[in-house]
């Protein structure tokens, strides 16, 4: 008796065991692979919350089909304790093993509400948008002018929140100045700048911060990115380009930005400019006159006086036959690569041609015939503002 009695033990165990390894094989299996999420969602982890109330939002909105199981591979992950608060972008059929690492690998925010400071040549912009989880786009909530608006309370009410995030997106073509004085109106950053960084050395980009952040940390950190494409750019220049120094690059990327906003002229505009230089003769662009005028402390606001242009400044390149001294903005990458590697073509002359982008020329009356052009869509303009 005591022999089946063993028997049937040992034959217990053994169906115990097996039936212990397939579960936890279905389970993993279920841990591992797609979950049942159709689209994707935005999951909210406050401070102070648990796995337990995570993953029983998860089941709510469809995430998980288990929210027993979603903890129980978090234990076995050993992760239950790593949770993170922030707002965190769950993808469509994301499995139960790719939503705990994304709550608990660094608690970066990646969606929900985000702050955007735009530095912009005429305007500083504050944005407050949120991510429409299921389009993947951002939809904008408020928008007003740091310097000269009083904050809305939508900017109040997020501003202080764990999960919102905060960039400084930086426009290509901006001044230095301008950068600076933009920067003080953030009341995120903190701390003093002691000076206004060299013209040209901030890289136009995007910038994540973190409330506190020093300005000046902020400022070095553009210097770096600058730095880092102004020595792409110069070493894979075309040698043939007349420049004789990273610096002078810098400059003559500076005024290729001034003069067009079109992504597809940059390396036609720059062409001319190789080719006046290599004839020896006058750039003569208006942005490097503005400058001379300026200082690069905020915008003209009105068109150029024929007593401007003739004026000698060391930046007006209508009376200097070379580069100016100093860049006139911030240049940003597309603009430096261009400087390095212009098209080859007999351009010697652009100008409007009341699109958005220039007509160019080779021989000067054809210029003249461009030049026409152009001021008769600025009368018809002028005409139609005055009705």
């Amino acid at each position: 008796m005591w022999r089946n009695i063993a028997s049937n033990a040992v034959t217990f165990l053994v169906v115990a065991l097996f039936l212990l390894g397939g579960l936890i094989a279905w389970g993993k299996t279920q841990y591992t692979t797609a979950g049942p999420l159709d689209q994707a969602i935005c999951l909210q982890v406050d401070r102070g919350s648990n796995m337990k109330r995570v993953s029983v939002d998860l089941a709510e909105q469809g995430a998980v089909s288990s929210a027993g199981m979603f903890r129980v591979g978090a234990d076995y992950a050993d992760k239950t304790g790593l949770l993170k608060a922030g707002s965190y972008l769950v993808e469509g059929g994301a499995s139960m093993e790719q939503i705990v690492d994304l709550v608990t690998k660094g608690g970066a925010s990646t969606c929900g509400t985000e702050v955007v400071y735009r530095i912009g040549i005429n305007r500083v912009g504050v944005q407050v948008r949120e991510l429409d989880p299921a389009t993947g786009r951002y939809v904008e909530n408020v928008q007003f002018n740091p310097a000269t608006d009083e904050a809305p309370s939508a900017y109040a009410d997020v501003k202080d929140k764990a999960d919102t995030r905060f960039r400084v997106a930086l426009a290509e073509g901006v001044t230095s100045w301008q950068v600076v004085n933009s920067l003080k109106s953030m009341d995120v950053l903190k701390g003093e700048v002691a000076e206004v960084p060299a013209e040209g050395t901030l890289g136009p980009d995007s910038y994540e911060v973190k409330p506190g952040d020093e300005r000046a940390g902020l400022l070095a950190r553009m210097q770096d990115q600058q730095a880092r494409w102004i020595a792409d750019a110069w070493e894979g220049r075309n040698s043939a380009v007349p420049v004789d120094s990273p610096e002078e690059l810098l400059i003559l990327a500076s005024l290729i930005e001034k003069e067009t906003g079109v992504a597809r002229e940059r390396e036609q505009v720059a062409s001319v400019f190789v080719n006046r230089l290599n004839k020896n003769m006058r750039l003569q662009t208006d942005p490097t006159v503005i400058y001379g005028i300026t200082k690069g402390e905020g915008i003209l606001g009105r068109g150029l006086r024929r007593s401007e242009l003739r004026a000698e400044t060391p930046w007006n390149t209508y009376v200097i036959p070379a580069l100016p001294p100093t860049p006139i903005a911030n240049p940003g990458r597309a603009s430096l690569l261009a400087a390095a590697n212009p098209d080859e073509t007999p351009y010697i002359f652009f100008v409007a041609d009341g699109t958005g982008g220039h007509a160019f020329a080779v021989t000067l009356e054809e210029h003249n015939r461009n030049v026409a052009k152009w001021r008769k869509i600025e009368a018809e303009k002028k005409a139609a503002e005055g009705n």
